[in-house]
């Protein structure tokens, strides 16, 4: 279920930073078992019951995601938010509720709260302030991190009294991997030194984790990296791999008693 799980103690609680694989779940075919997206091809009661094994795994009361759209939106998960949020919201339309709010960011500081960012080769970034318990996570793929979805989910952090921020970087796909076209790659590289990279083949690629690494430090937030790399990883999912049948594993943090 997880292929990264740690229990952080915290000041106002335990901290939970996790992130899914492929395996252990309800789904069926080229998803894997464990897929928390794609309910627009996945059976709607495979992915809730996916949902629900996690959440549960975690001690979470509910699981807070969006639809994710490559900005850079922070949702502020507040006492208000979270008053019309229920147990089956996370699915949005697919469940009968309403849309899932727009962003690529979610912050909190509401205990037994899991917040959720999906991925199948963009960065999941999750961060905590242990002491002050405030959490985020960001959907960090290659508009993310040139739109400064990092610095916006820091920055809406910290005015939630968030004091010293870790972040963990998770599965994504690696520099070897994520090959782009050379004229990306050298704009993005004018704008953000030291993200073009080169494929395991030599052509031209990104470096997604590493460009988010500086820009934590640049925000002074400490970091750490885990996990693989999805697309080489069959155990994690990877849209460059698998294409359409591709599913979606989850970054998630929560903080409970």
């Amino acid at each position: 279920m997880f292929c990264f799980h740690e229990r952080i103690t915290g000041a106002r609680g335990t901290i939970q930073v996790a992130f899914t694989d492929r395996e252990g779940g309800h789904s069926t075919g080229s998803m894997g078992s464990l897929n928390l997206g794609r309910t627009d091809v996945d059976e709607l009661a495979a992915v809730r019951a996916n949902g629900e094994l996690v959440r549960r795994a975690l001690g979470a009361e509910l699981l807070v995601a969006t639809h994710q759209v490559h900005g850079r939106e922070v949702l502020v998960a507040d006492e208000s938010f979270l008053s019309g949020w229920g147990r089956d919201s996370w699915l949005g339309e697919a469940a009968g509720g309403p849309p899932l709010p727009q962003a690529d960011a979610i912050v909190t500081d509401r205990p037994g709260i899991a917040l959720v960012v999906r991925v199948a080769d963009c960065v999941p970034v999750l961060l905590a302030d242990a002491t002050g318990g405030v959490l985020g996570v960001a959907h960090a793929g290659r508009a993310g991190v040139d739109l400064g979805v990092l610095e916006a989910t820091v920055t809406a952090m910290r005015r939630l009294g968030a004091g010293r921020i870790e972040a963990v970087v998770g599965p994504h796909v690696c520099a070897g991997c994520y090959e782009v076209p050379p004229q990306m790659a050298e704009q993005l590289e004018t704008r953000h030194p030291g993200i073009r990279a080169t494929t395991r083949w030599g052509s031209d690629s990104l470096d997604l984790g590493g460009a988010c690494g500086r820009q934590l430090e640049a925000l002074g937030v400490g970091w750490r990296s885990v996990g693989g790399c999805t697309m080489t990883t069959p155990v994690l999912h990877s849209h460059r791999r698998d294409g359409d049948g591709a599913g979606r594993l989850a970054g998630l943090v929560c903080r409970v008693s």
